[in-house]
């Protein structure tokens, strides 16, 4: 009986290591947005230049066609 008087619940063990979890997390996303670049124009001028060479791409391909 001594020996469980001591024991730390497990509940609680597990609650600690929910919160130690949930820190880590959260630490881990604010370095990843110190350390990565953002991204939000890049994307943009991508897919914009993705766009016009599709574009120029198709319409090359059209017009070598023979009607």
């Amino acid at each position: 009986m001594a020996i469980q008087s001591k024991a730390i619940p497990t509940n609680l063990v597990r609650e600690d290591f929910s919160e130690y979890v949930a820190h880590l997390q959260l630490h881990m996303t604010l370095q990843a947005r110190n350390l990565v670049p953002t991204l939000g124009q890049t994307i943009v001028d991508s897919r914009e230049q993705l766009l016009h060479q599709t574009q120029a791409d198709i319409e090359k391909i059209v017009s070598r066609q023979v009607i």
